[in-house]
């Protein structure tokens, strides 16, 4: 792979994995003009990206584990592990039935302007219940689900999935919905990532992987999502989350226009 390929797929990455636009779907899309990569290319360069959350998040995830004896930090630990289980077992089982993610543009446009169309409406119901920061048990549980959804719908944006299923659950506050989503993915796409590379050692798929391609991508997509979700981070304290939404609808009809000329597959 060229090396300037994996800068952009980095930077894509970066960009894309934490805010609700979807990164799986942007990586497919590049993939159109870039080439194809494996899968686990891009399940490595994502956590790159989560690698860049640990960093933001590194304080709040050592008080949790620290002050593991106090019955708040237990609750929620034990609500991320609830969430990032049923995400676990559910998606071993999508790749047990053999899913594999779509190659073409369509499915994907079509996700994004659904998902865009559901922000909107989720983010303005939300804004209509009494303010909470709570994240209860079916919070934990369908944030687990969403994961899993958004795993298998390239388009969806497991950060949308994840942070909007908290709104609409009863977390309507952006900050904390926000904070466990980001959580949750950190030991979710750790443990993606050293699935597929125990599966790619196992297949003997190592001598084909471009690793010096794969660690320049995986730094790029580090420092870029460091510096993303710094901005999202404050950007969400005062703003709501209706550019994204509007960004999705374009960028999916633009999507659908160009399948419909050829000009991507």
């Amino acid at each position: 792979m060229d090396y300037i390929n994996a800068i952009i797929l980095g930077i894509v990455e970066g960009i894309t994995e934490f805010l609700p636009i979807s990164s799986t779907g942007h990586l497919i899309i590049a993939e159109q003009w870039l080439g194809h990569r494996s899968d686990m290319f891009n399940i490595v360069i994502q956590a790159g990206a989560i690698l860049a959350v640990t960093f933001i998040y590194w304080r709040r995830l050592l008080d949790l584990l620290l002050g593991w004896r106090e019955p708040e930090n237990r609750a929620y630990l034990g609500k991320l592990l609830v969430a990032f289980l049923i995400t676990a077992v559910l998606g071993l089982i999508v790749k047990k039935l053999g899913f594999e993610l779509p190659s073409t543009a369509t499915p994907i446009a079509w996700a994004l302007i659904i998902g865009g169309f559901w922000m909107i409406a989720a983010e303005w119901l939300a804004a209509r219940r009494p303010p909470s920061k709570e994240i209860t048990w079916p919070v934990a549980i369908l944030v687990g689900v969403a994961q899993v959804i958004a795993g298998v719908f390239p388009g969806t944006s497991r950060s949308g999935a994840t942070i909007f299923v908290a709104l609409l659950a009863g977390t309507n506050n952006r900050a904390s919905a926000t904070e466990f989503a980001f959580l949750v993915g950190i030991p979710t796409m750790y443990a993606a990532s050293a699935y597929e590379l125990l599966k790619t050692f196992k297949d003997g798929g190592a001598a084909n992987e471009d690793w010096t391609a794969l660690g320049i991508a995986f730094v790029v997509s580090t420092i870029v999502a460091f510096i993303a979700v710094k901005w999202l981070l404050t950007y969400i304290r005062s703003n709501r989350f209706t550019v994204f939404a509007i960004y999705r609808i374009i960028l999916g009809v633009i999507l659908l226009g160009m399948a419909s000329y050829g000009l991507v597959g």
